[in-house]
């Protein structure tokens, strides 16, 4: 018969205080181990991601922007006058000069450059007719001046006739006296029908004068008329490609719209858009090229635009080459423009999130390239595809260019 005994008990709730006392301290060891482990490293692959390598030696500083070609010559041609259309021309056939593009009609113009004709002529012919009439008194008054002027002379040889005779004796000193009185009277006769005919003919001009100025008024009034009235007949003005008629065949349009568009298309020049980030460093006369998909033509910065347009800065560029088969008016191109060349720097291609002058975060490559480590790079000049470095990397390094922004919160990841 066994005897229960105290002390057995007692010892076997020890050692399951102990126990239980060991398990905790062990869980709460291994809790404490796992907390402070390192999350492991994603796995990457490696097709994924744009790898490049830091480099040293001359870099090219550009400027990349998106564009259109224009003409560098652009003819706007309004109407001079009112007028409704009655015939027009269609956008993108070659124009000369004198090419009619639009013809308008204004029926009021018309009538008022008809009656601005008839108003000529009956003025010039009031002209001429005033003439004749004062031609025909100044011939009368010269007439009468001639018949004056003879009787004159004839009067002054009569009295030099008696006056001899009666030196001889032959006549009587009466004679002498009457006829020097008639030959002085004649004289002073002569004088006035003389001052008359100058009179006349001042007074003439000055009539002939004032219908003249009143027919050189009407004159340029029909002038005026009759080239407004040409002027319906809207003409190119210069050699080149109707590009735009904004208006359509009954529309009344007033003096001064603009009815056509005329352009040089074997002149043009490239508009880009540039950042305004990035236009701060351009200046006229650098050297660009320009790509219209079907070549590259060079050229140099022209004008630069002063104000900023929804976040860009329009660049214009003379272009230097010929242009390549298809170049048109508002063709899209891509431009380059060369800001500066650095003759000895460290360079690598311009990661994702890259800026200029800044410092970030790049994925270096480690362990012959099978992990990469976070690593921080300052940057400094920026090109199109690739950025300077100032710091963090060295010569012959492995960076991720790529958007490494989902393993944000890792340090290391592996590459597969």
């Amino acid at each position: 018969m066994d005897i229960p005994r105290p002390s057995a008990a007692r010892n076997k709730r020890i050692r399951r205080i102990i126990y239980v006392i060991v398990g905790l301290v062990v869980i709460a060891s291994v809790t404490v181990g796992l907390s402070k482990l390192k999350p492991a490293a994603p796995e990457v692959d490696r097709s994924t991601v744009w790898v490049d390598t830091v480099k040293r030696g001359p870099m090219l500083i550009e400027d990349r922007g998106l564009g259109t070609l224009v003409p560098e010559n652009i003819l706007w041609i309004p109407a001079v006058t009112d007028g409704r259309v009655v015939k027009r021309l269609l956008p993108g056939i070659k124009v000369k000069a004198d090419t009619i593009l639009v013809v308008l009609r204004n029926p009021q113009l018309e009538q008022e450059t008809v009656d601005a004709e008839w108003q000529l002529k009956a003025a010039q012919a009031q002209y001429n007719s005033l003439k004749a009439q004062l031609d025909s008194q100044l011939l009368d008054q010269k007439a009468t001046a001639a018949t004056v002027s003879s009787d004159y002379r004839q009067a002054q040889l009569t009295a030099d006739k008696d006056k001899q005779l009666a030196e001889a004796g032959l006549g009587a000193e009466l004679n002498v006296k009457l006829s020097q009185a008639q030959a002085e009277a004649l004289a002073t006769r002569n004088k006035i029908e003389g001052e008359r005919v100058q009179v006349l003919a001042t007074s003439i001009a000055a009539q002939l004068a004032a219908q003249q100025a009143k027919v050189e008024q009407l004159r340029a009034l029909y002038d005026l008329k009759k080239s407004q009235l040409d002027a319906l007949s809207v003409r190119a003005g210069a050699d080149g490609v109707l590009q735009e008629v904004p208006v359509e065949v009954g529309q009344q349009v007033t003096a001064g719209a603009i009815v056509a568009k005329v352009a040089q298309p074997t002149k043009l020049k490239a508009q880009l858009k540039i950042a305004e980030t990035q236009a701060k460093d351009i200046q006229i006369g650098q050297k660009a090229s320009i790509d219209t998909h079907n070549g590259i033509i060079p050229g140099t910065v022209s004008r630069i635009d002063p104000a900023v347009q929804n976040g860009t800065v329009t660049v214009d560029v003379a272009l230097q080459g010929a242009l390549p088969q298809g170049a048109r008016p508002d063709l899209s191109v891509d431009g380059t423009i060369e800001i500066e060349n650095l003759s000895d720097v460290t360079y690598v291609g311009r990661p994702a999130f890259g800026q200029p002058d800044s410092t970030v975060s790049l994925f270096k490559l480690v362990d012959g390239g099978k992990g990469a480590v976070r690593v921080q790079v300052k940057l400094g000049k920026s090109s199109v595809n690739t950025i300077q470095i100032l710091g963090g990397l060295n010569v012959g390094d492995e960076v991720v260019l790529s958007d490494m922004s989902r393993w944000d919160n890792f340090d290391r990841v592996r590459l597969d």
